[in-house]
């Protein structure tokens, strides 16, 4: 009987770690992608236009690339472990984090992807005035990144923060 009780004990434990683990993971994950698409947006993008046109498209494509790879990793890792927090705390807040957050991908593929492609093709080179519209554009576009993602972080500091209150 005590032998029971011990090994429902130690799964439930198990289940406490694996959700303050998921709720961790979600919110650090939120919390570097924020910092790293504000950081985008207040200080790069503004010190990238400001070396002209022609060196900010050159640098474009370089930080692009780098950036994608990072924050897709972080917005899915954010995502996969606020799914794992709302089912195993049934608190639907948890998706609702997870999903703004992930929200930034379909936004990247079907609004951004169209301009990061123009801004990618070596001929814009030739066109700098359709240069610096697009740039500006792209700056724009991706304050709606460095919207959600904060959205995000702040539901979930919410909720570490209503836990420990």
């Amino acid at each position: 009987m005590y032998g029971k009780m011990a090994s429902i004990d130690k799964v439930s434990e198990s289940r406490g770690t694996l959700d303050a683990l998921a709720k961790l993971i979600a919110t650090l994950s939120s919390g570097l992608f924020t910092g790293a698409s504000v950081y985008i947006n207040l200080v790069e993008h503004p010190a990238r236009m400001q070396t002209g046109i022609r060196p900010a498209l050159t640098e474009f494509a370089p930080s692009y690339h780098r950036a994608t790879v990072m924050q897709v990793s972080l917005a899915v890792a954010s995502f996969l472990s606020a799914l794992i927090a709302w089912r195993s705390s049934s608190d639907a807040r948890w998706l609702i984090g997870g999903g703004l957050l992930v929200a930034v991908i379909p936004f990247t593929a079907l609004v951004i992807m169209p301009t990061n492609k123009k801004l990618l093709d070596p001929a814009m080179a030739n066109d700098l005035d359709q240069a610096e519209k697009l740039l500006t554009r792209w700056g724009r576009l991706h304050a709606v990144r460095s919207a959600l993602s904060t959205a995000s972080l702040l539901t979930f500091l919410f909720l570490v923060g209503e836990r420990r209150a």
